[in-house]
Order: C-alpha cells, then structure tokens, then sequence
C-alpha cells in the first residue's frame, strides 16, 4: 500500500541507492600501511639492522662514477674507495661481535672474582695458627701454674704452646691452593679481556687527511697485525679460561664441604 500524501511521487530506486553507496564505500582508500622492518632477536634483545635501504649499497659504479681511464689504481681511485667501504663492513661486523663477547666475560670475570675472594679470605685463616686460640690456651695453663704453687713439671703443657710446629690440614692445603689458582685465572681473563678491547679501539680509530690508498694500506697494516698476534684466538681462548677456573673453584668447593 502506498502513502496517498506520496501518491504522485516517484518511488526512490532502492537497489541504485544501495549500488551508489557501495561505490562510495569502495572510493575510500586505505591508509597506506608503512613497512616496518623487524629484525630477529636474541634473548629478548632486538639485533642490529645493518642493512641500507635506497639503492644497491653495492653498486659502486653508480656511487662513485666511472674512474678516470689508466687512474684505475690511482690514489683516489674507484678501487680505493671500494676496497675501504667493504673493510668498513667487514671490520664492524668483526669488532661488533668480538666487543660483545669480550664485554660479558668481563662481567662475569669480575662477578666471579668478587665471590671468590670472599671464600678465599675465609679459607686462608686455616693456613695460619689460630693465635686466639693460642692465647686462651696459655692462659688456661698459667692459671694451672698458680695453681700448681710448687711442682710446676706436674702440669701438663698447652698443646697450643708456641714452641710446637703448627702444619694445616691436607683439606685445607688443598682447597686453599686450588681456590687460589681459580681466582689467579679469573684476573688474569679479566687483564686479558681489557687489553684485547683496547687493541680492537685501535684497530678501528679512524684515520684522517689521508688519501684512500694511504687508510685502505694502513686498514691492511692493522688486520695483518692483528692476525700475526693471534688476537682472534687469543678472544677464543678467554671462555676456556673462565671454564677452568670454574672447575678448579667447584673442585675445591666439594673438597671443602666433604671436610666440615
């Protein structure tokens, strides 16, 4: 039934209506999504994004232009130039990831060291005689001198008396040495881990008012060096030290708790 009030009125298209307003709906663009670009983690702690973006970082033919014909191996050539920025890549991935190797073992060189210290002051009393100890039996046995008045040879001595050569426990002798050697090892990845750090800040302080051929000889200089002096095995060996350290330290532990 229709509204007499509309009698004369066309009746509105309902499906053109419908058609028009999904095609207003369909006009409406999108928020354009932006790209992030995540990178993996390790232990919770996002990694490093070396990657460039904008362009082949390796097309060096655009980045530099063609060099100059016979300059090919000039001081300020393409070569140069490329030669460097690879060895810029090369050389922070390198110190990127010796750094933080060498930055844990000394956070816990120096953890470990301080705990240990801490046994070793105890433990190296027992070295040494007990001289409180010492004192009150002496004064036990000048009290039974008094007491004694006369026959003083009646009284028996202090087998504390001074005179009798003290010698400690083989436990002791034991765990003392071997706690010591562990903390001696300890400082000594500690001494080592600070002086390799200091040898890698070197290797990549820059060099300035230098031609590319003059810092890409020098870059070459220094790696040379670095692997004459075996410094990357050297950074190898800082964790095996630790290791030993602790097992001589746990070894002397259970020496310890098997003596009380």
């Amino acid at each position: 039934m229709t509204n007499p009030r509309n009698a004369g009125q066309p009746e509105p298209d309902l499906e053109a209506a419908a058609g028009a307003v999904e095609q207003s709906g369909g006009a409406q663009e999108k928020p354009a999504s932006i790209g992030i670009r995540r990178t993996g983690t390790t232990f919770g702690i996002h990694k490093k994004d070396t990657r460039k973006t904008g362009g082949d970082p390796t097309d060096y033919t655009k980045r530099y232009g063609k060099d100059v014909v016979g300059q090919e191996m000039s001081s300020r050539g393409r070569f140069w130039l490329t030669y460097l920025d690879e060895a810029l890549v090369f050389d922070e991935e390198m110190v990127e990831m010796h750094k933080d190797n060498i930055d844990v073992l000394l956070v816990f060189a120096g953890l470990f060291s301080a705990i240990l210290s801490t046994f070793v002051i105890q433990t190296a009393q027992n070295l040494q005689p007990d001289y409180t100890a010492v004192s009150a039996s002496l004064l036990i046995e000048l009290v039974g001198y008094q007491r004694a008045a006369a026959d003083v040879s009646s009284i028996p001595l202090s087998p504390f008396y001074p005179a009798i050569s003290f010698s400690p426990s083989l436990a002791d002798v034991w765990v003392n040495s071997l706690w010591f050697f562990s903390l001696a090892l300890s400082l000594t990845t500690a001494l080592v881990a600070v002086l390799t750090k200091q040898w890698l800040h070197q290797y990549v302080s820059v060099v300035s008012d230098i031609s590319p051929l003059g810092r890409g000889r020098i870059r070459q200089y220094r790696y040379m060096g670095l692997e004459k002096w075996q410094v990357p095995m050297i950074i190898g060996l800082l964790p095996i030290l630790l290791h030993v350290s602790l097992g001589l330290f746990f070894t002397g532990l259970c020496i310890y708790l098997f003596a009380l």
